[in-house]
């Protein structure tokens, strides 16, 4: 399992043939006045498709990646699978006692997620607060990691990989923090490896079992399973689809960059608390689908496999709208946070929030304070 540092190089090849696609375009009819209410807006993806055809630099999007991520693959054995060639993004703190931190990303996301509070974990500006070595997982069949050629290759496979690699880099015991697909596969984490080597768990997506329906609910829980009814009936499509016929959608989004950024676009507008996506940032998220080495249909399976593997596919919809009362705690529960902004992506759409709440539950007055032998933030 020799590691092997990695940059982004896309080939000229790979970049003249989007373009291609991108001028051979052809785009649906639409509805007058309809909005957002049948996906994404046509004159929205008007405006991204004119951009990622002729303005968007990708080499200078691959230029930043390569210089503010430290990345590396390696190859991971995977019971029943075989060796996967696994991408990830991995910084040691200069802080000796600093927590191994293995970060784990949901779809449609990808390791781009911990762009944001890579330095903030790594090199805190306050030293009353913990420190961390971050491992951020590049999910396989996602960006740079190689894809499962097997079926059944799901949500338990994904933990073995993420287990596997923070031992191979010699994190014998670490934290772990997930949010959508990374809830579930740091929470098998957790489970599995647990107490072990994984001592503790922070997820953004708390795991939901609806109560007896007699209950008392507050105003607050009230509003949040009004939100839930909505997204089940206007934004669930999609979880059918991935976990029923993902190869169907995938001819589309493998053939199509138009088709990709459109069904990729609708979530990242939709699950985000009012972000202001600029047009490069959505474009360089759909990109690396574009141009990742399974292809964007790799990716999509994992809802799939979810569903047969025994899990809900609602527990993966990524968006929490149930109310706090139905929270079930793995193991024991130490910290609880509710935030008033933020969505589908906090570690990208409000950094400090996400950085924050690992500062508090790991830090020195915080309940999981020392949850790591000999790596205590400090």
């Amino acid at each position: 399992m020799t590691e092997k540092p990695f940059t982004i190089t896309i080939p000229d090849t790979q970049l003249s043939l989007l373009k291609q696609k991108l001028e051979l375009t052809r785009l649906p009819d639409e509805v007058e006045g309809v909005g957002w209410e049948h996906g994404a807006p046509r004159v929205d993806v008007e405006r991204l498709l004119a951009r990622w055809k002729d303005g968007y630099d990708w080499r200078a999007e691959e230029a930043a990646l390569n210089k503010e991520l430290p990345m590396f693959t390696r190859d991971i054995s995977v019971e029943g699978h075989g060796v996967l060639n696994i991408h990830y993004v991995h910084r040691r703190s200069t802080v000796r006692g600093a927590v191994p931190l293995l970060f784990v990303h949901g779809w449609p996301g990808s390791f781009i997620e911990v762009r944001k509070i890579l330095p903030l974990l790594v090199a805190p500006d306050d030293t009353s607060a913990p420190a961390f070595h971050v491992v951020a997982l590049g999910l396989p069949g996602f960006g740079f990691s190689e894809g499962a050629k097997k079926p059944g290759f799901g949500a338990r496979q994904m933990a073995e990989v993420g287990h596997k690699l923070m031992i191979s880099l010699g994190y014998d015991e670490y934290i772990c923090q997930g949010g959508d697909f990374g809830y579930l596969v740091t929470m098998i984490v957790a489970s599995t490896y647990g107490p072990k080597h994984a001592k503790a768990w922070h997820t953004n997506m708390p795991d939901r079992v609806a109560p007896s329906v007699n209950m008392p609910y507050s105003e607050r829980d009230r509003e949040a399973l009004k939100r839930k009814e909505n997204f089940l009936k206007t934004e669930y499509g999609f979880v059918v689809l991935q976990s029923t016929k993902p190869q169907t959608l995938g001819y589309s989004l493998s053939d199509s960059p138009v088709g990709l950024l459109a069904w990729i676009y609708e979530k990242l507008v939709a699950w985000t608390d009012g972000y202001a996506w600029t047009d490069d940032e959505i474009l360089t998220w759909i990109s690396i689908h574009w141009f990742s080495r399974a292809g964007p249909t790799s990716a999509i399976r994992l809802h799939y496999e979810t569903r047969v593997g025994g899990y809900h596919a609602e527990d993966d919809s990524g968006v929490n709208f149930k109310p706090e009362s139905w929270i079930t705690p793995h193991g024991e529960l130490v910290q609880a946070v509710r935030h008033d902004r933020g969505g589908h992506f906090p570690a990208y759409e409000v950094p400090d929030s996400l950085v924050d709440d690992l500062r508090k539950m790991f830090g020195q007055d915080g309940p999981a304070y020392r949850a790591v032998l000999n790596s205590d933030g400090y």
